[in-house]
């Protein structure tokens, strides 16, 4: 089986609000789709959202990546070869993880095609029957905040993952106002998406939060300060979470050998797709470190590419995939699975999601093929 055309999307992707954390506010989100097509006429799609605070890409760099470099690359190679098609990206591009999440995603969807089983059957098949979707709050007023977060528990939701990262002491009243709101049973996950810059500003935090049951406290500093989150790490009782910090392996090894977190945000868009991320898992559980699949808020395409990896790997404890539920139009259909408070994949080949190509034409802004 051999690639003969790789069509690339650019996309917008319309919310249902605006999304909210430290460092951004998003109205949409762009997202470049690509399909890729065999000579023996299977489809398979992938997706990137590139974020140039985090991976270093945009979405006009990414697309021009793809359309010059990366899709000429793969034209004529098998789909199925997952370490040779990461060998041959990464020997032309460096980094540029979100591009070459499209591609890896995509040629996943065409291999669990063509041999008819789901992704998850590719990585081991799969360990978790059912995740729980948890909502995700973004930035706003303390009882804005705590407004939405009782009126999603009445939808049925069980955790929330509170965006903060402003400030200090009105991150600390917003974080109160929601846990009084929806009581002690349900799970809080504190995201400060590096907005508390440094350790002395996050331990100050630490001690009004200590005794609200935080279930855990996610990337309160600078993404490359590793010994930051080591000094955090060492004078918390809340359980600390590396997101924008954990990128590739070398940032993986050097996690493990400092013992800077004890959870991991593993994102497609920031490793390379869902062969480095299964790699990230296994070196997070030979050092005894949780994981989590996270998201940079995708399409049902690049979702569901998260959730197989999640559902084949038992140290993975967590999913915050909420894409499909934010967004007011979305050319996929994994948000049929989200059966809150959890969501079920189903058992159809691939990815498992059906593509709307006339809404896909609908949402894109310009588009390429390369053949």
């Amino acid at each position: 089986m051999k690639i003969k055309q790789i069509e690339i999307f650019a996309v917008d992707l319309p919310l249902i609000k605006p999304f909210i954390i430290s460092y951004a506010t998003y109205p949409n989100i762009q997202s470049i789709i690509v399909k890729i097509t065999t000579e023996c006429g299977l489809v398979g799609w992938g997706e990137s959202v590139p974020d140039e605070h985090i991976t270093g890409e945009t979405p006009h760099s990414t697309y021009a990546m793809l359309k010059n470099t990366l899709a000429p690359l793969m034209i004529g190679q098998n789909p199925m070869e997952f370490e040779k098609i990461h060998e041959l990206m990464d020997k032309n591009v460096h980094r540029a993880p979100a591009a070459k999440a499209a591609i890896d995603i995509a040629c996943f969807d065409v291999a669990g095609k063509k041999l008819n089983v789901p992704v998850y059957q590719l990585l081991g098949g799969r360990y978790h029957e059912k995740f729980p979707v948890t909502h995700v709050l973004s930035i706003d007023e303390p009882e804005k905040m705590a407004q939405e977060a009782a009126q999603k528990v009445e939808e049925g939701y069980t955790s929330f993952k509170m965006k903060v990262g402003q400030d200090v002491l009105g991150d600390v009243k917003r974080i109160n106002a929601v846990r009084e709101r929806v009581g002690e049973e349900i799970a809080i996950r504190v995201d400060v998406n590096q907005g508390w810059g440094n350790s002395a500003n996050t331990l100050q935090a630490i001690r009004h939060l200590e005794a609200l049951g935080i279930d855990w406290l996610e990337q309160p500093v600078d993404q490359d300060d590793i010994d930051a989150m080591v000094e955090i790490k060492s004078k918390s009782t809340i359980p600390l979470m590396i997101d924008e910090g954990i990128r590739d392996m070398n940032n993986m090894r050097e996690i493990v050998a400092k013992r800077a977190a004890d959870k991991v945000n593993i994102k497609l868009m920031k490793c390379g797709g869902i062969y480095p991320a299964m790699k990230l898992a296994h070196m997070a559980e030979m050092a005894g470190i949780e994981c989590q699949i996270g998201s940079m808020v995708e399409s049902s395409i690049g979702s569901a590419a998260g959730f197989h990896v999640a559902f084949a790997k038992k140290i993975i404890k967590s999913v915050e995939l909420t894409g499909p539920v934010k967004f007011s139009k979305d050319p996929g259909d994994l948000k049929e699975s989200y059966c809150i408070p959890n969501i079920q994949l189903t058992e159809r080949p691939g990815l498992g999601v059906s593509v709307d190509e006339t809404l896909l034409a609908e949402l894109t802004q310009y588009s390429d093929a390369v053949e």
